[in-house]
């Protein structure tokens, strides 16, 4: 509003200034009078203009010190947030390559416990073939001495069966070496 007021003043004061007349090389105003008033008008109202814009000054200070507040704590809070999302992001980065470690120490342990049972496969199996090669030989070895106790039984019945076939040959060698009486009564007898 004031600055309306003396802007105002200002074309009040120029427009009698346009209506000047001119002598000579010299330039004469016809109502000074007026232009003293215009400019005593204008002095009053600057103080006034002069705080106005001191005020508005102040307040574009104050606006300024606020945005630079806000911006400075924008600009922290976004530096906050990209060392919380950089840590998290390097907290993501640590979990994944522990993950990978741990992974990685899984499948080296599956493999060993792998390669362990791989192991211990072929030795139960070395040792199930021994185990079967020995009662193999085992059975081979009973069933041979039972062949061999076998056959010597059988000899020794066989021994026992010529040995019976002897004496029978022998006893009927006998008989007939007896005198014939004896033959005639041992057939009566038998008769």
């Amino acid at each position: 509003m004031t600055e309306l007021r003396v802007s105002h003043l200002i074309d009040e004061a120029d427009e009698l200034l346009d209506n000047k007349f001119h002598v000579g090389s010299y330039c004469l105003f016809m109502n000074t009078d007026d232009i003293q008033d215009i400019l005593s008008k204008i002095r009053a109202i600057l103080p006034e203009e002069i705080k106005t814009a001191e005020m508005i000054l102040k307040r574009r200070d104050d606006i300024y010190m606020e945005a630079q507040s806000r911006a400075d704590r924008i600009i922290s809070e976004a530096q906050n947030t990209a060392a919380n999302i950089l840590s998290e992001s390097e907290l993501i980065r640590a979990v994944r390559e522990k993950a990978a470690k741990i992974q990685e120490q899984v499948k080296e342990s599956c493999e060993e416990m792998k390669n362990k049972a791989a192991e211990e496969a072929e030795a139960v199996r070395r040792s199930a073939y021994q185990d079967a090669m020995q009662t193999k030989e085992g059975a081979q070895a009973y069933a041979e001495q039972v062949l061999n106790n076998l056959e010597r039984d059988i000899e020794q019945i066989h021994r026992i069966v010529r040995n019976g076939q002897d004496y029978l040959s022998q006893q009927k060698d006998k008989a007939k070496a007896l005198p014939s009486d004896y033959n005639n009564s041992k057939s009566y007898v038998e008769k």
